[in-house]
């Protein structure tokens, strides 16, 4: 049976952009399980115990139900290279338990601390992250992410981000890459262009 998951910011009790973890949740269950019932996270939160300082609440969910509920200590990676993978192929557009597909990319990682996937000359997303790029005035992330992160989603309606089509190329226009996920802002992890390896020849 195919689960998927929820992993939410948590900052001294206060869940982040719990809406969009809801919206996330429920479509995926409509558009994948075929359930057309929405849940409510927050209804989940009264048997957990939120912490101070910035933890990670992460649950399993199928159509069974909510499993595995858990909030732990977080604490971003620390990445400093990035290297270009290719995968014209590559698809995960839910967040899925079953990550085998970004687990073998990640083995063309060489020494660099993460990579970042491209499918048909556009940049996507890495293994963990989408990816925002600094122009020198505004910050871009790809119209083609492999998965539509819910940071990504609140970074665009707030106007703090834009959306362009990004191709392998257009690099050279860009100073910074920031990772962004859940758990990860916009500029908590940043790191120059110039650290991102080439594709493999």
């Amino acid at each position: 049976m195919c689960r998927y998951i929820e992993t939410i910011r948590v900052v001294d009790g206060h869940v982040c952009n719990l809406a969009y973890h809801e919206q996330r949740m429920n479509r995926t269950r409509r558009e994948v399980l075929g359930m057309t019932d929405r849940l409510r996270i927050a209804d989940l939160l009264e048997s957990v115990s939120l912490p101070m300082g910035c933890s990670k609440l992460r649950f399993v969910y199928d159509r069974e139900g909510i499993h595995d509920l858990t909030s732990t200590p977080y604490a971003p990676r620390q990445i400093n290279s990035l290297r270009l993978v290719c995968d014209n192929g590559i698809s995960y557009p839910y967040k899925a338990e079953d990550r085998s597909v970004l687990d073998r990319l990640k083995k063309r990682q060489g020494d660099c601390d993460e990579i970042l996937i491209v499918r048909n000359g556009h940049l996507t997303d890495t293994s963990y992250s989408n990816i925002v790029l600094y122009d020198g005035r505004q910050w871009f992330t790809p119209s083609t992410p492999l998965l539509c992160g819910t940071m990504r989603q609140s970074l665009l309606d707030s106007g703090r981000i834009r959306e362009r089509e990004i191709n392998v190329a257009d690099l050279t226009h860009y100073q910074q890459i920031s990772l962004i996920n859940a758990m990860i802002p916009l500029g908590e992890v940043v790191l120059p262009v110039g650290r991102i390896e080439p594709l493999e020849v």
